[in-house]
């Protein structure tokens, strides 16, 4: 029950929710049933079927509808004196400035991606509005609290990059199923479907390898005089068959590896492979993303290991119905996990290719999971962690900073403890976000274009949406709606300009002023010129001042993982947690220090300073995914951030 005092601050905020999906729908019903009244959401998605099963607020009938406004309307049929304020829109929009912002009491999180998470903050920093933050994937979840000068803010402890693969090992050597998925999505898929002028390994030509002049044909192209089913044996027999036969005569590969085997159409279907055993389901599906080969073959059950058999059946007969059913989004396609064709497809691919080398065979529903990095739903995590972020909220209402809790969710109990409460760090005072902290550039200032600045810096680097470039009091870049065409045309040019050859040359010495007045976050970068780079720099840039979790250094690397979608190591297993000795924190204060903490073994335990700090280590490394569509958390393999300080 709460006290008068928290009625009274409950009653008085006025709250912003960003995201109504797996989070967002459980902390709107749980502030709604604790005595909020003035609760505004932003969500730009809409309803999908996947969805139904977890976000209770919504039925098969709202399928295709905006998932604030159903949510608003589901919460207002029990608490129908509440004011509910629902957005259809994105975050990032415009209107969701600074001043926006500044209305809010406190700001709470529920989104499913770092870009987002990322812009949210900074708003909150530059509006001094709290900002709890939440995530979770599985039974894993946690519950962060930001508040400007007092506790770090989101991006204070880096965020881990991508898991690459080296593309010799997608396209040569494959050990283990996630490179043969790989393989399919980013190579095969791309390169039928997507954009064909691509640059990748598959263009191998299916003519005579002796003689490389005569390689003329691509393969790819369909031929003017063969049906579907004729260039989809072709394409099977290239990639499955003669590509491998090519990889087996390096003799000097394969000394200490299994050969693989060279698959044929011929080898595992008859010449009339379309005459099915069975009946098929002649209605594959009408809506693009529905569109399925597994339904026209008769093919029931997605948790089945399917032989090479099906496997190929199924590799045919998508290729065959993209060119049937969706042949105007061919060269434009990319790998999305909710087409089902398209997973259909790929998880074919994969299942072959793995079947060549020797790699265990995995289900559709499998494959699915690993080709869009996905961790299945718990709809109970989503319920506990949205109670978790009430709680921090009535503590930041009522500026209760001693009590402020980092709190994560486990999977096993830890010392009789499913839920891990951790005090909150203060600020990291090298943090480019919330502290001042100078940054510095490498890079060819002959070579190196603006464009090159722009997005592989200030939007890839830095996470600015709309910026604005400057040296001294000179202009080089802006964005905007109300720039008129002279401006946007001058802009442009500059884009394609050498940075030493801009209006007002940026050489070694230069700073340039990078600013997102949307954000209110202005950065220095100080530029150092740098004549020559080697094979891993390969974008002749670097960028000093951020902290980066460290990267494999692999000459030329493909990622497995969506924007936003970290897949730095491993995915958080219990066994990663199991070495770390818990208390509760009662047991332990270590409020009021601002040692660090290797500095405390003379106070506290070390078990309890090892518990506190690899607690939050693990945990400010997790890339924060609501649920929204069955994400993964992973982890990076080398933590070090072992030197955090406590909040005082």
């Amino acid at each position: 029950m709460a006290s008068g005092k928290e009625l009274e601050v409950i009653k008085g905020a006025k709250v912003l929710m960003v995201g109504a999906g797996g989070i967002g729908c459980e902390l709107l019903k749980t502030l709604a049933l604790s005595g909020f009244q003035d609760i505004h959401i932003i969500d730009m998605d809409t309803i999908e079927v996947s969805n139904l099963n977890r976000q209770f607020l919504f039925r098969q009938s709202h399928v295709g509808q905006s998932k604030a406004k159903v949510a608003r309307d589901a919460v207002l049929k029990f608490r129908p004196h509440i004011n509910i304020t629902a957005y259809h829109a994105n975050v990032k929009d415009p209107d969701f400035n600074v001043e926006f912002f500044k209305q809010f009491s406190v700001v709470l999180n529920g989104l499913d991606n770092l870009d987002a998470r990322r812009h949210v903050n900074r708003l909150c920093l530059a509006a001094d509005v709290p900002l709890v933050e939440s995530g979770t994937t599985g039974f894993l979840g946690q519950v962060t609290v930001h508040v400007k000068g007092k506790t770090e803010c989101y991006e204070c402890q880096p965020k881990p990059a991508p898991k690459t693969y080296p593309v010799c090992t997608i396209t040569s050597t494959p050990s283990k199923f996630v490179h043969c998925i790989v393989w399919a999505k980013d190579l095969l898929f791309a390169k039928l479907f997507g954009d064909r002028n691509q640059d990748n390994d598959l263009n191998v030509r299916s003519t005579d390898a002796a003689d490389l002049s005569k390689q003329t044909e691509d393969v790819f192209e369909r031929r003017s005089d063969e049906d579907l089913d004729q260039y989809g044996r072709r394409i099977y027999d290239h990639v499955f068959g003669y590509n491998i036969e090519i990889a087996l005569a390096s003799e000097e590969t394969w000394k200490k590896r299994n050969r693989p085997k060279p698959i044929y159409v011929k080898d595992v279907l008859p010449q009339k492979h379309t005459e099915q055993n069975g009946i098929a389901d002649q209605n594959c599906g009408t809506e693009n993303s529905q569109i399925s080969a597994m339904s026209f073959l008769g093919l029931k059950n997605p948790q089945d290991v399917w032989g090479i058999s099906e496997n190929t059946r199924v590799f045919l007969e998508a290729l065959k119905l993209f060119f049937e059913k969706r042949e105007k989004e061919i060269g434009s396609l990319t790998f999305d996990k909710d087409d089902q064709l398209a997973v259909e497809f790929v998880a074919a691919a994969a299942n072959i290719r793995a079947a060549s080398f020797g790699i265990p065979l995995h289900s559709l529903f499998e494959s699915k999971g690993i080709a869009g990095n996905i961790v299945h739903a718990v709809a109970t995590t989503n319920a506990i962690i949205a109670g978790l972020i009430v709680i921090e909220a009535i503590k930041v209402l009522q500026d209760d900073a001693d009590k402020y809790r980092m709190t994560y969710c486990v999977e096993h109990p830890l010392k009789k403890m499913l839920l891990m409460p951790v005090e909150p760090f203060e600020p990291n005072r090298s943090c480019y976000v919330c502290s001042e902290t100078p940054l510095s550039l490498e890079v060819n200032t002959d070579r190196s274009k603006l464009r090159d600045f722009v997005d592989k810096v200030v939007k890839k680097k830095l996470g600015m949406n709309s910026p604005l470039i400057m040296v001294g009091s000179t202009l080089l870049y802006e964005v905007g709606d109300d720039l008129d065409e002279a401006m946007v045309a001058n802009y442009e040019a500059n884009l394609e300009k050498a940075l030493a050859e801009l209006p007002v040359a940026v050489t070694g010495g230069t700073v340039v002023n990078v600013e997102d007045l949307q954000q209110e976050l202005t950065c220095n970068i100080n530029i150092k010129h740098r004549e020559e780079f080697d094979e891993n720099e390969p974008d002749e840039m670097i960028f000093a001042g951020l902290s980066q979790p460290p990267a494999e250094k692999d000459d030329k690397t493909i990622n497995n993982g969506e924007e936003g979608t970290s897949d730095a190591a491993r995915v958080l297993k219990t066994k990663d947690l199991d070495e770390i000795e818990l208390v509760p924190t009662s047991e332990v204060s270590l409020v009021g220090s601002k040692r660090k903490i290797s500095e405390l073994s003379n106070a506290v335990d070390k078990d309890v300073i090892s518990t506190v700090s690899s607690v939050h280590t693990l945990a400010n490394q997790m890339e924060e995914i609501d649920d929204d569509e069955d994400d993964v958390v992973m982890l990076d393999e080398n933590p070090d951030h072992s030197k955090k300080k406590r909040l005082d």
